[in-house]
């Protein structure tokens, strides 16, 4: 058995955690990926590429393998986490269409990496700044008691609503519609 096989079957027995943190040692970066066989191919491409002892390991099979949101466009452009924040913050903009504040390098990454594989939306969120709609905001304080909010919160969840803030819009809501507020109680539920 080669040194690279019994190093397979090493890190086929390591829990996530410690395979990812092999991945970070030998291929230079961290990843969160979740695949074990993906991150045992990359950790022994990298060995081979660097020249560690005997030849060509198996690899685990190409079908049992999914990557790291890289496809073919995307292990030909420099890795993300290799590029500055502008350009990431430009990238960001671009594959998931809107604009961003952040300024964190692996949040940028991670999103950017959550949109190409699909698993966030992209484009402008409705109801946000980004419907060409420019809304004007005020917060409105409440203060209760905190046995009165849990209650509150039990309440809201028992009737399905969403959120508190739910209960509290369709409450003013139905207030107002009984008061004959009727055009004002329909804007609180929309």
């Amino acid at each position: 058995m080669t040194k690279i096989q019994k190093q397979i079957e090493k890190m086929e027995a390591m829990k996530l955690p410690e395979l990812q943190a092999r991945f970070a040692e030998v291929v230079g970066e961290e990843t969160k990926a979740p695949n074990k066989k993906y991150l045992i191919k990359k950790i022994v491409q990298v060995l081979e590429e660097k020249g560690e002892p005997e030849t060509k390991a198996p690899q685990p099979e190409e079908s049992q393998i999914e990557p790291d949101s890289q496809n073919e466009e995307q292990e030909q452009a420099p890795s993300l986490s290799k590029l500055d924040v502008e350009t990431l913050r430009e990238r960001y903009n671009e594959i998931v269409g809107r604009p961003t504040g952040s300024t964190d390098k692996r949040y940028l990454v991670w999103k950017i990496k959550q949109a190409q594989q699909g698993k966030i939306p992209v484009g402008p969120i409705p109801g946000r700044r980004g419907d060409g709609v420019e809304r004007d905001y005020k917060v409105l304080p409440i203060r209760m008691e905190a046995e009165l909010v849990e209650k509150l919160d039990e309440a809201w969840k028992r009737q399905g609503l969403k959120s508190r803030m739910e209960l509290f819009r369709k409450s003013l809501a139905s207030y107002m519609a009984s008061i004959g507020e009727d055009d004002l109680a329909e804007l609180l539920v929309l």
